[in-house]
């Protein structure tokens, strides 16, 4: 199922656009909350390093999520002018925020294993 993209400029020129709309179009895909887990692990994240540890994204897509995390202002991306190049990620202040959505997340997902072993469990007995 697709979701559509709000953009941060949909939201800024119309603010009837709803807020869980614009937060939801930040962080929804397969793959954003994956790249987040990797980037609020270091201060800084070499490309590189996003795609080995998200070994079955292609470049063509992790390059695109960057950008629509990087548009969001959820990250920043630093060019180094060096042959070959290196660009390097990090969080902004917006995307340190997310830690908490992002825990969240996470305890809801454990708690929802849980249940699932327990619904599971007390059919099988």
């Amino acid at each position: 199922m697709a979701y559509n993209r709000t953009r941060r400029s949909d939201w800024v020129t119309n603010p009837d656009t709803c807020a869980i709309e614009l937060a939801l179009a930040a962080i929804s895909g397969k793959w954003k909350l994956r790249i987040y887990d990797v980037l609020r692990k270091d201060e800084t994240v070499r490309y590189c390093l996003i795609n080995n540890k998200l070994a079955d994204i292609s470049e063509k897509t992790l390059t695109a999520q960057l950008r629509e995390m990087e548009q969001d202002g959820i990250i920043t991306r630093i060019v180094y002018p060096e042959v070959p190049p290196r660009v390097e990620y990090q969080l902004t202040a917006l995307g340190q925020s997310l830690q908490t959505v992002f825990d969240a997340l996470t305890n809801w997902g454990i708690a929802s294993i849980e249940n699932k072993k327990t619904e599971t469990g007390s059919t099988l007995l």
